[in-house]
């Protein structure tokens, strides 16, 4: 990954949040870019190597953002 930092989830009090941070890095230095589909849940706890509980929660401040929209049956998708 280029420009981005690796994922520590040392890096913060919360994993949700390194998790959410190291996302929102990604998007801002163009590695996922407006429209792009986030991984599934699964994935991205496999990726990340957290519960999946993690990733929702990481997945919800991402929308608090404004950084990501959920639509229904489709995915999570980079704003």
């Amino acid at each position: 990954m280029s420009g981005v930092p690796a994922f520590d989830p040392e890096s913060a009090d919360y994993v949700y949040l390194a998790v959410a941070n190291h996302i929102a890095a990604r998007i801002a230095a163009g590695e996922l870019k407006s429209g792009d589909r986030l991984a599934g849940e699964r994935d991205l706890a496999e990726e990340y190597g957290v519960a999946l509980g993690t990733i929702r929660r990481a997945t919800q401040e991402l929308r608090d953002r404004g950084l990501v929209r959920t639509v229904r049956v489709k995915g999570t998708f980079v704003v």
